[in-house]
């Protein structure tokens, strides 16, 4: 069975560098505009070493996602875990642009839920995607998330506040 993710490393860095600044101009219209120094190794390690630490503090687990020659392709993460009667988490996840459609976003959506579910005890994951992103919604459809919403100017993407469509996942269909 293919594997589509792995938690992230140090040794990562360098190759999430390059990703992104390979795919720069794909990635833009889906993320928030960044620092200028945003593609430089030292910011792309601060951002690793953070999600490291928010990982040992239980509040976020980070990813990278695996293309089949075990290269980084992306990177997926649950952020904003909270505890207590939520028992929920945020996923977010991207890939480089010449290995979209190739499944490798839905498989590691699926995994990331597995893992939210089945090692985090986590109750309920949501994500979010642009209303025109068809794609990332067939990724959430294809991992078992549901949509149930919309929030208008939720989050401040390319430079300007846009609506997103909502989905979640439940670890039961019950309510126990």
């Amino acid at each position: 069975m293919a594997q589509f993710i792995r938690p992230v490393s140090l040794d990562d860095v360098e190759a999430i560098t390059e990703l992104r600044r390979t795919h720069r101009e794909f990635l833009a219209p889906w993320e928030p505009a960044r620092p200028a120094d945003f593609l430089e190794i030292e910011h792309q390690r601060g951002l690793v070493e953070r999600a490291l630490e928010e990982q040992a503090a239980g509040r976020q687990a980070t990813f990278v996602i695996l293309a089949p020659d075990g290269q980084v392709a992306g990177m997926a993460n649950l952020n904003n875990i909270v505890r207590g009667a939520l028992q929920s988490a945020s996923l977010g996840y991207w890939v480089g642009e010449h290995l979209t459609r190739r499944g490798l976003a839905s498989g590691a959506a699926r995994e990331a839920l597995a893992h939210a579910f089945d090692v985090l005890d986590l109750h309920r994951v949501e994500a979010c995607t642009l209303l025109h992103n068809a794609a990332s919604q067939q990724v959430l459809r294809n991992a078992g998330f549901r949509p149930f919403g919309v929030a208008p100017r939720f989050l401040r993407i390319a430079g300007r506040w846009q609506d997103h469509l909502l989905f979640h996942a439940f670890a039961t269909e019950s309510d126990d």
